[in-house]
């Protein structure tokens, strides 16, 4: 196994890695819609979030020697399926090979976010 990090993408909140490479395949944690550079929740709506997120796993995938288009399965988590169809029109910008998904809708995520992503992808 091997850790994966990089500036790009927000530091861990928590005991875990943003990433671990394991045989040809790298399993990101969740991500959260936290700007690298402030360290802050800067959208307040889903299209916002959901980019940020985006741009977040984007970074962790290519730390690791992957992207976006090499995703075999995401797990999705909403505060409000309210927020489905918003959530789909940016995660289908990003997602293009429409990998195997699941998507739930949880009470509360950290730092009282909208939206947490996590990915497994096919190493490059």
């Amino acid at each position: 196994m091997e850790k994966v990090f990089t500036e790009l993408a927000p530091a861990a909140i928590g005991p875990y890695s943003q990433a671990m490479k394991v045989g040809n395949l790298v399993y990101t944690s969740g991500q959260i819609p936290i700007d690298p550079k402030t360290g802050n929740v800067e959208a307040a709506d889903i299209a916002g979030q959901t980019r940020q997120v985006m741009e977040n796993l984007k970074a962790v995938l290519e730390a690791a020697g992957s992207s976006m288009d090499k995703a075999v399965k995401t797990l999705c988590f909403l505060t409000d399926m309210g927020n489905f169809g918003a959530f789909n029109e940016i995660y289908a910008e990003y997602f293009t090979g429409k990998p195997a998904r699941s998507c739930v809708a949880v009470s509360a995520l950290p730092k009282a976010v909208l939206v947490e992503v996590e990915v497994v992808a096919e190493l490059v």
